[in-house]
């Protein structure tokens, strides 16, 4: 069953709610507001609570969550350049909140909206949010209508997203939370080990903005077919996309193709023991090893490379980009339904 309690209030007055997944010794925290995941305890190879997602511990830091920690993203995950949308012939201009482009939805995306409630799936456990996104929000088209499902069941959190709108429409929905396997506010992540299956990501501008560019990662710092340490390339001067990224803030093409379900990537602390593996039906992931983060969080001060992202996601900026979109479309026709599955599922050993 899943335990509700109050978090807080925002600043307006809005209360907000905390519902507390349980699965063994394994417990996910995740609010109302945002869907954002609060907390994520996971045994470590001792039997203790780890808690490994960066969040902070009342409103007043996720109302001025300038990193997303935590947060459901939407309409669409990520960068669109300018804010520039064509849909059918009639252009859109998003609002831009990035240095001139529009990032994780806008001013006031999904992460900052209080969802409503319903608990189902078998003896209740799977939490159900759903809110609708009016046309015009964010100038995005259409009415949409989205739910987003938690379940946590063995040592797996696994994130369920549809969506359909009431016009043509792009969604690119994800989750934003920075994961720490020795616990937040422990430390930085640089020696905690990742794999990831992709050949390929998408370059960048100095904006962190793809243009179409698709390169191999053999022979670079992005190359992490086979385990290498978060830090072990992170610093590589030479390497002209990590000195703009600041460290990693990229997005790697996935080997396995959109629209099937498999893993496609772990990460694994000696410390801790703890390995966390990644599913998504998505054809990318962004890799965000926390470049920006300098802020007080749950347990302490959060610092650079704190925390890493492991963003699912269609191709940044596809909409502007047709040799993206055709690994991967994210504008979807009117009432036709959107269905994602992200699934972060940890042991310890």
């Amino acid at each position: 069953m899943i335990h509700a309690s109050v978090f807080g209030k925002t600043s307006d007055g809005r209360e907000v709610l905390a519902f507390k997944l349980k699965d063994g010794a394994n417990e996910a925290t995740i609010l109302n507001y945002g869907g954002i995941i609060q907390s994520l305890k996971i045994a470590d190879k001792d039997g203790k609570q780890v808690d490994v997602v960066l969040g902070y511990n009342d409103m007043a830091g996720y109302e001025n969550n300038d990193g997303y920690l935590g947060a459901l993203i939407g309409r669409v995950g990520n960068r669109i350049e300018k804010g520039h949308l064509v849909v059918d012939g009639t252009e859109y201009e998003l609002y831009c909140n990035d240095h001139g482009n529009h990032l994780h939805g806008g001013k006031t995306g999904f992460d900052k909206k209080i969802w409503s409630h319903v608990f189902e799936g078998h003896d209740g456990n799977t939490l159900a949010l759903s809110m609708t996104s009016p046309d015009g929000d964010e100038n995005y088209p259409g009415d949409l209508r989205v739910q987003v499902c938690y379940t946590l069941v063995g040592g797996e959190l696994r994130i369920d997203y549809a969506a359909m709108s009431s016009k043509k429409t792009p969604i690119n929905m994800t989750n934003h939370a920075y994961f720490n396997l020795d616990g937040e506010g422990s430390g930085n992540v640089l020696d905690t080990f990742l794999t990831i299956d992709a050949d390929r990501f998408t370059p960048t501008d100095e904006l962190l903005i793809p243009h179409g560019e698709i390169s191999d990662v053999a022979g670079t710092p992005f190359d992490f077919r086979k385990a290498h340490r978060i830090g072990e390339r992170i610093g590589d001067d030479e390497d002209a996309n990590i000195r703009i990224q600041g460290g990693y803030d990229v997005n790697f093409i996935l080997n396995k193709g959109a629209g099937k379900y498999a893993k496609i990537a772990e990460a694994e602390s000696e410390r801790s023991g703890i390995v966390m593996e990644v599913f998504t039906d998505m054809p990318a992931v962004q890799l965000y090893t926390g470049n920006g983060l300098s802020q007080k969080g749950k347990s302490g001060f959060y610092n650079r490379y704190y925390g890493f992202c492991m963003e699912t996601q269609f191709i940044p900026n596809s909409v502007n980009v047709p040799a993206y979109a055709a690994l991967g479309d994210c504008v979807f026709e009117k009432n036709k339904i959107y269905h994602s599955v992200t699934a972060y599922k940890f042991s310890a050993k």
